[in-house]
């Protein structure tokens, strides 16, 4: 198998990767369009690493209007195994603390305005999204965040909404009646975009603020998140710089790598050539 290449999805206050030796911005065009900006490619240590800053540097992008599908395209167009989301949210559980960093391993996608498929009509294709992030790498990442100095909980279900405005009290309550532990507004499609690629996938999710749940505090307002966002940003920093140098030196093979083997049902006869042209990156 051949080595790792790392993917950093960077999120709210995350623009760059300071520690990457022989740094460059690349220019990617894919058939979804442009991503949200260049990506940063180079190395830690013995590992190629390709970031992309998701809103674009200078946060000019909102959620609802990523090219998901571009972003994960131009990740698979330069070699990326695995990738790895670091994203800003909002708590909806007491445990779960701003400055506190959570690994993901739940998602519930309430997002309605965007592209959530590369496949469609003339190739249909239908994957798990059963246990939706990559254990192995999210085990890495947690380890490599506590590494960086920061409190980490291992496991927490993500809602995704669409925004760009924040929750009312009243959905907050409800979400966290649901059983959602934290708030954003990118993971979706985000994740479900990268299991169609065949990338395992993780989320370290940064908390930010507590949303708007609590009855006694004034609502969550941008410049509080702002705030925490920066103090968040260089440990994001060390957790990216930890992992790369913490991946074992053989990267062995991930049965995610390979999720279209039996989820792609259109006949061979039946399927659309453009979009198979499309999905040539995908696809591989």
């Amino acid at each position: 198998m051949a080595g790792w290449v790392l993917g950093i999805m960077g999120g709210s206050g995350l623009y760059a990767i300071d520690s990457l030796s022989d740094a460059h911005w690349v220019s990617v065009d894919t058939p979804w369009g442009k991503p949200s900006d260049e990506l940063l490619t180079g190395t830690i240590g013995a590992v190629k690493c390709v970031f992309l800053p998701r809103h674009g540097r200078g946060h000019a992008i909102g959620p609802s209007h990523l090219n998901y599908r571009a972003n994960i395209d131009a990740m698979k167009q330069l070699g990326v195994t695995d990738l790895l989301s670091i994203s800003a949210v909002g708590s909806l559980t007491e445990k779960f603390a701003p400055g506190d960093f959570v690994a993901i391993d739940q998602f519930i996608d309430r997002t309605f305005a965007r592209e959530k498929s590369f496949f469609g009509d003339g190739l249909v294709a239908h994957v798990s999204m059963a246990d939706p992030v990559c254990p192995r790498l999210s085990t890495l990442a947690a380890t490599a965040a506590r590494a960086a100095g920061a409190r980490v909980h291992e496991g927490g279900t993500y809602l995704a909404m669409e925004g760009p405005q924040f929750s009312s009290r009243a959905e907050s309550h409800l979400y966290r009646q649901w059983g959602a532990d934290i708030i954003g507004m990118t993971a979706m499609p985000e994740a479900k975009l990268a299991r169609e690629a065949q990338l395992p996938y993780a989320l370290i999710a940064m908390v930010t603020d507590y949303d708007c749940w609590r009855e006694n505090e004034a609502p969550v307002e941008v410049e509080s998140v702002i705030a925490q966002m920066h103090s968040n940003a260089e440990k994001a920093r060390s957790l990216v710089e930890n992992i790369a140098r913490s991946l074992p030196a053989q990267r062995e093979v991930s049965p995610i790598d390979t999720v279209l083997e039996y989820a792609l049902i259109t006949d061979p006869a039946a399927r659309n050539p453009a979009l198979l042209e499309k999905l040539k990156n995908i696809l591989g």
